[in-house]
């Protein structure tokens, strides 16, 4: 049983895990107990005068791709665990990560970003915004190399909550301060915490979150999906895109709203990156037992990394649960409920370790139920030029983990057998 605290942002003060399984469920006669799919196009107007008002200000619901109640309630869920003012949930983390960009930088823009990333974060970064005319540099997980690498056009700082597959700790309130200081924004991609089971940046100086809901939200590796959460702490008086046009600024027309409404017109309106309301349940679904699977999958990760890093056959193990991890105590200061699920561990021939695992599984994916492993080296991180790889954490023994739910001894036995 969890010991999470109670939380006073969430309704009722009530815990993460009571908030997952009871937040944007309507009570009443005939209501239903779990998120309804609305499988729907586009909605119903009676007059002119409503459209026209509806396309003015796009609170309600016109057409789908903008907004669908079942992906309206899972964003309403999303926010309340996140401890955010509201989110835009989009097709998958990929273009979650885009729409966080996005609703910042322009072109001319500078993005700092640590180079422990996630490999398509990394290619996003250095092959994608550059045809934007938008330019990153990425640069060692600490304070000091973000604020060198910080420029006059510098208009967002990116860094991951338990990097993959690093494990590293981003340093949230010195990268918030970095940031703030310069006029920038913070963004945290927050898929490794568990949708603010395991840390909520925004609490400690975080502007934006964004994550893929494809991993522990879903949970069982049947669904894709991102999202992007904002706080309400963020200053956009020195970003032009905000207040370039004085009255008719986006900053004066929309307010303390101006940065959630710019990334849903992008993410949604504009670029079209919909999540089907069938993908918006079965995450919401998932969201009712993550703290079930991701503090479970946590203790496990932690025993094994333990065994592991003891184990003769193996080389290098990085969890952020373990001492000897560089960013052990940044998990002490921002973790709660675990270290994460991930871990990685270097072996004399992954080929052959990977060809006699019996219960591990071999898929890109994390967050799943089932244990998954990975060779990052030519798969994940195949397309990332070497240096890149390296300052990831990736080698070519390196064999990187995502613990499930099985048992512990399970688990042992097969790494054991494929050593």
């Amino acid at each position: 049983m969890s010991d999470t605290p109670a939380d006073t942002t969430h309704p009722q003060g009530w815990t993460f895990e009571t908030t997952a399984v009871q937040s944007s469920i309507p009570r009443g006669l005939g209501q239903t107990i779990g998120f309804p799919i609305h499988a729907a196009a586009a909605f119903q107007f009676d007059t002119l005068e409503e459209a026209q008002l509806e396309f003015q200000q796009n609170t309600g619901l016109s057409y789908a791709r903008l907004q669908n109640p079942t992906v309206r309630a899972l964003e309403d869920r999303i926010t309340t665990l996140e401890g955010g003012a509201a989110t835009v949930a989009v097709a998958s983390g990929q273009a979650a990560t885009l729409t966080a960009i996005l609703s910042v930088c322009r072109a001319g823009d500078h993005v700092v970003s640590a180079s422990s990333l996630f490999g398509g974060t990394t290619g996003m970064l250095s092959n994608i915004l550059p045809l934007m005319g938008i330019t990153a540099t990425l640069v060692d997980n600490t304070p000091d190399a973000v604020r060198a690498a910080m420029q006059p056009n510098t208009r967002l700082v990116w860094a991951e909550m338990i990097s993959n597959p690093a494990g590293d700790i981003a340093d949230i309130r010195a990268f918030a301060d970095i940031a703030h200081e310069r006029g920038a924004l913070l963004a945290i991609d927050n898929t490794c915490g568990g949708v603010g089971f395991l840390c909520r940046p925004l609490e400690h100086g975080a502007d934006i979150v964004s994550q893929s809901l494809t991993k522990w939200a879903g949970g069982h590796g049947s669904v894709l999906g991102g999202a992007v959460t904002v706080g309400t702490g963020h200053d956009l008086t020195r970003n032009p895109i905000y207040t370039d046009g004085g009255e008719q600024s986006i900053l004066s027309v929309r307010g303390d709203a101006a940065l959630a409404w710019r990334q849903r017109w992008f993410g949604a309106h504009q670029l079209g990156m919909t999540l089907a309301p069938h993908s918006a349940f079965l995450i919401a679904q998932g969201l009712e037992t993550l703290a079930l699977r991701l503090e479970r999958e946590s203790a496990t990760a932690l025993a094994l990394a333990q065994w592991l890093e003891a184990h003769p056959k193996v080389g290098k193990v990085s969890y952020p649960g373990l001492s000897s991890h560089p960013h052990h105590h940044l998990a002490q200061t921002y973790l709660r409920g675990g270290q994460g699920a991930v871990l990685t561990f270097e072996v004399p021939d992954p080929s052959a370790f990977l060809s006699r695992v019996r219960v591990l599984r071999i898929a890109p994916n994390l967050g799943d139920v089932r244990t998954l492993v990975v060779h990052p080296w030519t798969t994940t991180h195949g397309r990332v030029p070497e240096p890149a790889r390296h300052a990831a954490g990736v080698t070519p023994t390196t064999i990187r983990m995502s613990v499930g739910v099985e048992a512990l001894r399970d688990l042992q036995a097969d790494i054991e057998q494929a050593l």
